[in-house]
């Protein structure tokens, strides 16, 4: 859900596409050659560390996502491409008003209702109804590795997650914000949303294949 927030608008340069696996991969190569190289080697790894025990910190959840599902980190393009459907199932409702609880473009939408709504009906996937247990599914992604598609996660009301939007490239979000308003797209490099930022989640293949099931 989502709670009274100002009119805003802005965007940025878009942020590198990276997997996680591939960059896991490059950034243990970097380090192996640079040891070769450097009389200093020790000092790169505790960097990496502090960098990683940074990232844990500020995502308690996304770090035991990740840890449990590794290897979904490894997902294919053909859910990159599933990913962006979902992305563009949300843009296809931009102007509709917000209503509290709200999960059809016929009523309306909250913010989670926004995203179960395009996961239902471009994925086939049925998606927890609050955003805090959306943020339970899928991969944990870094903020500097998202991609179009990726669920993004705000602390609006005073509690983590409880505000939930979809990336779509270039610093920008797809959500339903308030009462009010109407979905609409906006820049997460505002202060509002910058200084509110929790996490991000991607739908991963375990997720899908879930939904298939239901």
């Amino acid at each position: 859900m989502s709670d009274n927030v100002p009119v805003l608008s802005g965007s940025q340069r878009r942020a590198p596409i990276v997997s996680v696996g591939v960059k896991v991969f490059v950034f243990a190569a970097v380090t192996f050659l640079a040891g070769c190289a450097s009389t200093d080697p020790g000092s790169q790894a505790g960097a990496g560390r502090e960098a990683y025990q940074a990232h844990l910190r500020s995502d308690p959840l996304g770090a035991y996502l990740a840890k449990n599902d590794f290897g979904l980190s490894r997902a294919s393009e053909t859910y990159y491409n599933d990913s962006r459907a979902l992305a563009s199932a949300a843009l296809e409702h931009l102007g509709v008003d917000y209503k509290f609880g709200g999960d059809e473009p016929d009523t309306g939408f909250d913010c989670s209702g926004l995203v179960i709504y395009a996961a239902e009906k471009s994925l086939g996937l049925k998606l927890p109804r609050r955003s805090a247990d959306i943020a339970r599914q899928g991969i944990a992604v870094k903020q500097s590795e998202l991609r179009k598609g990726d669920l993004v996660f705000f602390n609006t009301l005073g509690s983590r997650f409880s505000h939930v939007g979809i990336y779509l490239g270039n610093k920008e979000f797809v959500h339903a914000p308030r009462r009010g308003a109407q979905v609409r797209v906006e820049s997460m490099d505002i202060a509002y949303w910058k200084k509110r930022y929790n996490g991000a989640r991607r739908l991963g293949p375990e997720t899908l294949h879930s939904a298939s099931l239901q």
